[in-house]
């Protein structure tokens, strides 16, 4: 935990490096599954996810959340520009949710060759473990990491006689156990995908539009999701490891790339756990943002502060003890955040009781307001990022969801396609 009471600690707390990861499916101006071949092979920044047709934009490392934002929709224009350019013109698919699908045919999995030929067999295993129909959900992950000050000013506070390199992990370990207690307010403030296609539920049916109670079905128990609930070892990154090494060799999964989690701690380089043990934790993932279809990249910068200043909260909250108990329950919340009705609907807060999504969230959005007029930092551009996301929760109508749902409950699909060519 770090000392907000400190004055360096202070003027560093909102220095964070970002660096985001966009997926969205190429469609056909009919708005079927592409089935050409991805359009940039020879562009890292633009590669393929799951599907073949399954774009996924990587933005490089940037000190401020508005250049991370800025080159995105920089990639985002120039996909846009080569798909309309293709000889049957592509566009890209605005939502998290899926189009129209025909059949399991009809998507086609990522086709890598040569040396890389072992993508396509991991993807072939994922297809046959949890279906190639949750493998269609797209959205963004964002990556944070915090100033490097930070490390050296805490170990002048504290004095501890722990490495350098000992700290940095011990403060990243901690924020992703408070990430994973309080994380579940992304999905009440940023889902947006209620609706989904009646071809997901039911192959070949078109242009029925389905409801199942979600803001967002990716994020909700519905989504994509390990068959089992890992729970995960803080105690030090090689603990954390372990833990994951120990999914492995039981065969429930068959690499750490298979963690489907809401919060993942990663390292400089190869996302591996060799690298993350030899080399330390450089940053952490939040995987849990649906693709807003009102932004033009599918992010809102007003989102993305409020995920700035969210981790920054927890980087100065005591380290909740996250039993198997509580991360269960962290799980449970995520799952439930993610439903549509935030009246009625209900998460577990600190004091282990349920309470309804939206008095949970205003809550949370209250101690954030009290930290940060606390520590002085709460000026305007935080107050406005605040304000933007309680008003999505006291005003009806002003969740992404319920706007969403609203626009296309009658026929997702049809005016799915109008947004994705960018008709009236």
């Amino acid at each position: 935990m770090l000392d907000i009471n400190d004055p360096k600690i202070r003027s560093l707390l909102l220095r964070f490096d970002f660096g985001l990861e966009k997926e969205a499916l190429r469609i056909t101006k009919d708005g079927s599954f592409s089935k050409t071949p991805h359009p940039f092979p020879d562009d890292k920044t633009v590669v393929r996810d799951f599907c073949e047709n399954q774009t996924e934009i990587n933005t490089g490392v940037h000190d401020s959340e508005e250049g991370a934002l800025e080159e995105l929709e920089q990639h985002e224009k120039k996909v846009r520009q080569t798909l309309l350019n293709l000889p049957q013109p592509e566009y890209l698919w605005p939502f998290s949710n899926p189009p129209y699908i025909k059949d399991e045919d009809d998507i086609p999995i990522a086709n890598f060759t040569g040396p890389l030929y072992d993508k396509t067999v991991y993807r072939d295993y994922l297809a046959k473990m949890y279906g190639k129909y949750k493998m269609t959900f797209s959205g963004i992950h964002v990556n944070l990491s915090f100033a490097e000050e930070l490390i050296d000013r805490h170990i002048e506070l504290t004095g501890t006689s722990k490495s350098r390199r000992e700290v940095k992990d011990d403060i990243y370990l901690d924020l992703a156990k408070n990430l994973v207690r309080d994380g579940w307010i992304i999905n009440v403030l940023l889902s947006a995908s209620p609706v989904l296609d009646g071809s997901f539920l039911e192959r070949g049916v078109k242009g029925r539009t389905e409801f199942l109670g979600m803001a967002s079905v990716r994020c909700s128990e519905l989504g994509y999701w390990n068959h089992f609930v890992p729970v995960f070892n803080y105690q030090s990154v090689s603990a954390y490891a372990d833990g994951i090494r120990n999914y492995i060799s039981e065969g429930l999964i068959t690499s750490q790339t298979e963690i489907y989690y809401p919060v993942r701690l990663k390292p400089k380089g190869a996302n591996s756990l060799e690298t993350l043990v030899e080399k330390g934790v450089n940053h952490i993932e939040l995987r849990n943002v649906d693709l807003n279809p009102y932004a033009y990249a599918g992010l809102d910068i007003r989102d993305l502060k409020f995920i700035k200043l969210l981790t920054a909260y927890e980087l100065c909250q005591e380290p909740h003890d996250m039993t198997r108990e509580r991360q269960i329950k962290s799980v449970i919340n995520f799952k439930n955040s993610a439903h549509y009705n935030i009246e009625t609907d209900r998460i577990m807060n600190a004091d282990d009781e349920f309470v309804p999504i939206k008095d949970a969230s205003v809550a949370l959005i209250d101690r954030i307001w009290a930290f940060y007029e606390a520590a002085g930092l709460l000026d305007d551009e935080a107050k406005g990022i605040l304000s933007y996301q309680k008003d999505k929760l006291v005003t009806p109508g002003r969740r992404y969801a319920e706007r969403v749902y609203d626009e296309y409950k009658d026929d997702f699909f049809a005016r799915g396609l109008k947004t994705s060519l960018n008709l009236p």
